[in-house]
């Protein structure tokens, strides 16, 4: 059984972010410098980008028993009228057929 979990996340101070993933990319002694400049420029113009430095989808999942992450993507959009409370429509998202398919 595959399941889709989706997160939503409130970004609160932009800078903070930015700062953070900043910091980790400049300590990550491993990184080329011309991949660190790069990743510099992008973290910095794009906190989805910032986020995609600081979180490892694997280790989200990776200490809870029972499950092995299959795949992970990125995408990211700003939500201006986001509401917790509404339904969510798989159909919106083409999971209704797959997971039928999968029962």
């Amino acid at each position: 059984m595959r399941l889709h979990v989706e997160l939503v996340m409130e970004v609160t101070d932009a800078d903070r972010l930015t700062g953070a993933a900043v910091d980790h990319i400049n300590g990550d002694a491993a990184v080329p410098d011309d991949e660190r400049r790069q990743s510099l420029e992008t973290v910095r113009d794009d906190p989805a980008e910032a986020l995609a430095h600081l979180i490892d989808p694997f280790d989200l999942v990776t200490g809870v028993p029972g499950t092995e992450l299959a795949q992970a993507s990125w995408s990211s959009e700003e939500m201006t009228d986001y509401d917790p409370d509404a339904e969510w429509d798989a159909a919106e998202w083409d999971l209704a057929d797959d997971a039928a398919a999968e029962d």
